[in-house]
């Protein structure tokens, strides 16, 4: 068995600190030598350096993070300029959504591009002919013509309403523009996301008056799963300002990329006196999970020393009440979450937990896909 100390990597501060925390996460001896002391944010060039018989399983670790930090790269290079999109529907209410919408696109420098579907309406004809049924589908203009122009007023009137806000000072001065596309809600938003990557989507859950939650949740869930743009849930009954958000409980499973999405939320976020929660659902309580989530405490306090870090394990089979017992003890103003696989905000709890979490909470919910 070799003790012998080899270079794994050359790397800026910021990568070597996160390379370090992960490589320990998974019983990896490391330490980083060539570090600026005073100024440690400043440095360059830092080595991290491994025992050598961990060379094999840490340079596999190294290169998932360099392979997430390559497709992280790519989806924000530049982000500058990129969008921030709100899915609404033209007749609903929508100040929370442009409160939240605005001040990310502000905090970001991008733009917000309002989305709306619509279904074209169309009759159907139906004849017999040797006792088959041929069905035709044909588009009533009359309709769709009072339907666009229904569109471009409602369009019209929520111009001049988004532009008395920012006239008022309640919402940033951001440019933003209206998109009308012929089609599914989730299936439209998904397809837009997917050509256009926005750098945020924020959507409305419910209210605490909407007795469907299926009405407007439905479509928020099927792109809170699906969506690889970071996706803001927030209630429609929310009252709490964005800028205001200072306790914030990330979920985590000990993810290797848990590191680059918790980097994510914080570059939404105000971070003066801002304090995280990690929170890790388990079934028994190990060991192993308390050093992993120590290993990502450790992490934060060097890389982000003024922020505030705390760590809780919950018993993923808890009721609703518990849960949000919790974070109202907690006092948690947002809930966020990484998720590379589609459903895992439904395997961090139960399924019907989960489903109830997201539609029964006014606290907002932040999901990303690393």
């Amino acid at each position: 068995m070799s003790n012998k100390w080899v270079t794994l990597a050359i790397r800026t501060y910021q990568r070597a600190q996160m390379i370090k925390a992960v490589l320990e996460q998974n019983g990896i001896e490391t330490m980083i030598h060539n570090l600026n002391l005073e100024h440690p944010e400043m440095a360059v060039g830092v080595r991290v350096r491994i025992k050598e018989d961990d060379l094999p399983q840490a340079l596999s670790i190294v290169e998932e993070m360099e392979k997430a930090w390559e497709e992280e790269a790519k989806k924000n290079e530049p982000l500058k300029g990129r969008n921030v999109l709100i899915p609404i529907e033209l007749t609903d209410q929508i100040n929370e959504v442009c409160t939240y919408g605005f001040y990310y696109a502000h905090k970001i420098n991008a733009d917000v591009v309002f989305l709306h579907t619509y279904l074209a309406p169309a009759y159907t004809i139906t004849s017999s002919y040797n006792t088959e049924i041929n069905t035709y589908s044909l588009a009533d203009t009359e309709m769709l013509r009072r339907l666009m122009k229904s569109n471009s007023a409602d369009v019209e009137n929520l111009t001049n309403l988004v532009n008395r806000w920012i006239e008022a000072g309640e919402i940033p001065k951001v440019n933003f523009t209206f998109e009308l596309r012929e089609g599914v809600p989730e299936e439209e938003i998904l397809t837009y996301c997917k050509k256009e990557l926005p750098a945020l989507v924020v959507m409305g859950t419910r209210s605490r008056y909407h007795k469907d939650e299926n009405l407007i949740g439905s479509v928020t869930a099927e792109v809170l799963e699906a969506c690889k743009s970071p996706v803001m849930a927030i209630s429609l009954a929310i009252s709490l300002l964005p800028e205001k958000i200072r306790r914030v409980a990330f979920l985590t499973n000990f993810d290797q990329k848990d590191l680059i999405a918790i980097d994510t939320a914080i570059s939404f976020l105000n971070t003066d006196g801002l304090e995280l929660v990690f929170i890790h659902a388990t079934e028994k309580k190990e060991s192993w999970d308390e050093v992993m989530l120590a290993g990502i405490k450790e992490y934060f306090a060097n890389h982000y020393p003024r922020l505030k870090t705390e760590y809780a394990f919950l018993d993923k089979e808890k009721n609703l009440d518990q849960i949000q017992s919790f974070l109202e003890a907690s006092k948690i103003e947002l809930v966020a979450l990484n998720t590379k696989k589609r459903n895992l905000f439904f395997r961090f709890f139960n399924q019907g937990i989960a489903t109830k979490l997201l539609f029964n909470t006014e606290t907002p919910l932040l999901v990303m896909h690393f």
